[in-house]
């Protein structure tokens, strides 16, 4: 007789013993997912399943989320493997690059699956001893490669860039007041004006900006009529273009202002792993606060994001208290409070993956495939500059190449911008490749480009060459 129905869960009470039945349990099913997986790699065939919307619902539509009777599992594991496969956007096939959504390490995607069967929640040190201190060590290794010259540098882990900025903001709001105004060029992530609503906070002030970098004049001319409390959003590595913000002068305008400083650097950041492009990011450690994104430019499994400070005194004011999570006595005694580093309660070991991935390539090894990806998407510009059919934008400034037809020039603005939203469209019907969109201003208004956002640090320019021909036949077919 089955009175609470816990004879229905194998191992309720775990022995050393049964708990490494349990991670052979977990490999045999890992085992059988990744044939799945290959299967439906396989046939899907290209960087994104081919129909659109409607063939990735009929996939699913006789599969139930939540059926009464199950399966078994791995049943369950090789059926839906092979669908998620066949169905995905794969960010390892080069053609998928239309935003920055990169493909994973391998190792860093096996350190993720280790930190998902041991499940440490970084809330509390008596659930997350190991990981706990390797967070700590992470924090502290990126803050002070943030700012190798500040005192107290910090730093915490969040779920990306919209999580940083809003942390961001929120640190700066209690520090300078509740009457504190965000100043943010317009090339800023949505994620900044969203921050300043969640917080109360006035709508965003816009600055100009010129090549989707913040115009220093305009920026110098909003501070000077400003009476009241600012933080300044710059941004190194724009979504739209990968533009980095001139950070040294807009430091210094800021500090003039006497403002508060957030650079969200959550593209551009990987720089500071590069020998050979730090120099691209002078001035970032002048900041008050500065978001990172490893998940990007540093091909971990989302998340891992981080946010840095300048000092932590700044991180201090999450400092808050659950008597079941961080008692009084227990910190005193000596055990680590978590509950102040992250504006979650529950939340996963992200900095194991990190430092698993840190400790097989080192940072040198990162800066190597920054470095690459910044080469490619280079060696392509120069071949969209010289493609007949298609325009560049600029010389890329990260990994974000942005190219139009040249059909579309021959057409009214309207029908140009229609004519390259059709093309980016018919590529993803076809199952043929995944690329993005961005709205840049000209100087006679706005038009639409097409984006590839180069983060597979395998891939070489003749993987792309291709595809620039597909560009300009997709233009002229879609005319």
């Amino acid at each position: 007789m089955r009175a609470n129905g816990l004879d229905w869960v194998p191992r309720v009470r775990e022995t050393p013993a049964a708990a490494l039945a349990g991670s052979e349990t977990v490999g045999e099913l890992v085992t059988v997912a990744l044939a799945a997986l290959a299967e439906g790699v396989r046939d899907r065939g290209g960087p994104i399943p081919a129909g659109g919307p409607t063939a990735a619902d009929a996939a699913i539509a006789d599969l139930p989320a939540l059926p009464v009777e199950g399966i078994g599992a791995e049943a369950a594991i090789a059926e839906l493997s092979a669908i998620l496969a066949a169905g995905s956007a794969d960010p390892v096939d080069p053609w998928c690059a239309a935003h920055l959504h990169c493909p994973p390490l391998a190792v860093a995607a096996a350190a993720d699956l280790v930190a998902s069967v041991l499940n440490p929640s970084m809330d509390s040190w008596d659930q997350a001893p190991a990981a706990s201190a390797i967070e700590r060590a992470l924090a502290d290794d990126l803050a002070r490669l943030a700012y190798p010259s500040a005192d107290r540098p910090d730093a915490l882990i969040t779920s990306g860039g919209t999580e940083s900025n809003l942390t961001a903001l929120l640190l700066a709001r209690e520090t300078l007041g509740a009457d504190t105004v965000v100043v943010s060029g317009d090339n800023a992530h949505h994620s900044v004006a969203r921050a300043a609503w969640l917080l109360g906070l006035p709508k965003p002030v816009p600055v100009a900006t010129t090549d989707d970098r913040i115009d220093l004049g305009a920026l110098a001319a909003t501070l000077a009529e400003l009476r009241r409390p600012a933080v300044v959003v710059a941004t190194a590595g724009t979504t739209n273009s990968g533009a980095i913000d001139p950070l040294t002068e807009i430091a210094d305008l800021t500090r003039a202002a006497g403002a508060w400083l957030h650079v969200d650097a959550a593209y551009g950041g990987a720089l500071l792993f590069s020998r050979h492009r730090a120099l691209a990011v002078k001035g970032l450690d002048r900041a008050d606060s500065i978001a990172l994104d490893l998940h990007k430019l540093g091909w971990q499994p989302i998340a891992a994001g981080i946010l840095v400070c300048r000092d932590r005194s700044l991180t201090a004011l999450l400092d808050t208290n659950a008597d079941y999570l961080n008692a009084v006595d227990d910190t005193e005694a000596g055990l680590p409070d978590l509950l102040g580093r992250s504006l979650r309660t529950s939340r996963r070991p992200d900095a194991f993956k990190i430092v698993v991935t840190t400790r097989a390539l080192g940072t040198s090894g990162l800066g190597l495939l920054v470095d690459r990806c910044c080469e490619n998407a280079a060696a392509v510009a120069r071949a969209v500059a010289d493609h007949p059919a298609l325009r560049l934008w600029a010389a890329p400034s990260l990994s974000t190449v942005l190219l139009r037809p040249t059909a579309a020039d021959d057409l009214p603005p309207e029908e140009g911008d229609e004519l390259v939203a059709a093309v980016r469209r018919a590529l993803l019907d076809d199952g043929a490749a995944v690329l993005g969109r961005a709205t840049l201003r000209t100087p006679t208004g706005t038009a639409l480009w097409l984006k590839l956002t180069l983060l597979h640090p395998h891939a070489t320019p003749a993987d792309y060459l291709p595809l620039l021909d597909l560009v300009a036949e997709k233009a002229d077919r879609c005319r």
